[in-house]
This record gives C-alpha cells, sequence and structure tokens, in this order.
C-alpha cells in the first residue's frame, strides 16, 4: 500500500478512484503518567511518554485508514491529512483521511 500527503504519485497512474477513507482512535494516558507529565512540564523537555501515545495513534489510526482502503480494492492512499481533539479531559482523538485509488 502507497502511502501518500500528496496529490499524485509520480510515475504513477491513477486508474480508479474509491473516494476518502478514515482511520482514528481515541486514547488516554494513565494517570500516574499525567502526574509525571505536569512536573516534566515544571522543568521542561520532551514529555516522551506522550510522544509514546501519540506515536501509537498515529499507527493504530493509519492501520484502520489501510484497512479500509484495502476492503475497498484501493493499492494506494493519497493527499493524507491528520487531525485530533479532545474528546474529554484527558483524552483525545487522533483521525486521519485520505483518498483511496487504485494505481497504474
Amino acid at each position: 500500500m502507497i502511502l501518500t500527503n500528496v496529490e499524485h504519485v509520480p510515475g504513477k497512474e491513477i486508474i480508479e478512484h474509491f473516494g476518502i477513507v478514515t482511520g482514528s482512535t481515541v486514547q488516554a494516558k494513565h494517570i500516574g503518567k499525567d502526574f509525571m507529565a505536569a512536573l516534566k512540564n515544571i522543568v521542561g523537555g520532551e514529555l516522551k511518554s506522550y510522544t509514546d501515545l501519540l506515536n501509537d495513534a498515529r499507527e493504530t489510526s493509519i492501520a484502520r485508514m489501510v484497512a479500509e482502503a484495502e476492503e475497498k480494492g484501493a493499492n494506494a492512499v493519497i493527499n493524507i491529512r491528520f487531525a485530533t481533539s479532545a474528546i474529554a479531559s484527558g483524552a483525545s482523538e487522533l483521525y486521519v483521511y485520505g483518498t483511496a485509488v487504485k494505481l497504474r
């Protein structure tokens, strides 16, 4: 599966268009890790546990989008975009979407 954030794949021709495909996940951090992140926020630096959480959420969302594209018969998803939103206190959604196509 080819995944790209541009509208065309160089050297490939779009021969079929399947429409928008999406993937999302809602995740929350453990209360203990929230406390440690609050302490880290005081002294500065990377909040590693949140970086890991975001990476996991991105991978999960992409996998769900790819599964939807494969079900439709696509071999690529183009023009991919990401969005995030707060769902509840301490919980956020990571949403990914793109256009499923068949390339030749």
